[in-house]
């Protein structure tokens, strides 16, 4: 599928009156939290959170240190298009590979990127992230897969769409798949982590670089093979009708 580039609409930095105010406080909050969680090196990483009412996303803008960025740095695009709606910076390289998740899984309120090292160690090595025990289990309900490399035309044309689109591929668009294991690996590039909103697109982030280093250690000491029952109970505690773990409102 081709789609258009992301166009850049010039304006006055301004907070913008498409999305709200709480949403683009979320979305600055969860990058400033990317280096800090040491999930970034330079400015490598973004996050985005959807306005769905408003057909718009807020995203992180392009090259921008975490140090430097502000709320009024952050870019509105166009759900639709892909268009810049309100900004004076470029968007993230990445915006369109934002867009594409959001266009293809309704579930999806916010997508984090980053090149953390572990996480891309296996995206390099075109090898999922295995569910080696139960930290993995609460989160993932399987193994945290990796795409097909994307071919030459996908690289020549719509890129950034495209690596979107091997990652929709790869859940076969389903939904429900994409709740239950909320990440993904781009081959040879890295992981891109999506959830309820722009925060828990971060969490989710920063417990696929976790697992990915327990995985490393554990398959360097040699593995063992969890027992299902054990990996089912710990994502079914956290997830779904039964769901009994944490507090709801608590802070």
């Amino acid at each position: 599928m081709s789609t258009p580039a992301t166009t850049l609409t010039r304006t006055e930095p301004s907070v913008s009156t498409a999305v709200s105010k709480e949403l683009r406080r979320e979305v600055l909050e969860a990058n400033l939290r990317i280096p800090r969680a040491g999930l970034a090196t330079l400015t490598w990483g973004n996050v985005s959170g959807v306005d769905r009412q408003a057909g718009v996303f807020v995203i992180k803008p392009s090259g921008v240190a975490y140090e430097a960025l502000t709320e009024e740095d952050l870019v509105v695009v166009s759900l639709t298009d892909g268009k810049v709606v309100e900004g004076h910076l470029r968007p993230s390289t990445d915006t369109e590979t934002h867009r594409s998740l959001y266009l293809a899984f309704p579930s999806i309120g916010g997508v984090t990127h980053t090149h953390s090292t572990h996480a891309v160690a296996f995206a390099q090595a075109r090898r999922p992230i295995p569910v080696l025990g139960t930290t993995h289990a609460d989160t993932f309900n399987g193994p945290v897969p990796v795409t097909e490399a994307l071919t030459p035309q996908q690289c020549a044309t719509d890129y950034e769409y495209n690596t979107g689109q091997v990652i929709v591929d790869l859940l076969d668009r389903d939904d429900t798949r994409a709740r239950e294991v909320p990440g993904a690996l781009v081959a040879h590039h890295g992981p891109f982590t999506w959830g309820a909103d722009a925060t828990k697109s971060l969490e989710h982030a920063v417990i696929c670089e976790a697992v990915a280093e327990m995985a490393l250690h554990t398959i360097t000491l040699g593995t063992v093979e969890p027992p299902q029952h054990l990996l089912d109970r710990h994502f079914t505690r956290k997830h779904g009708p039964d769901a009994y773990y944490g507090n709801p409102g608590a802070a």
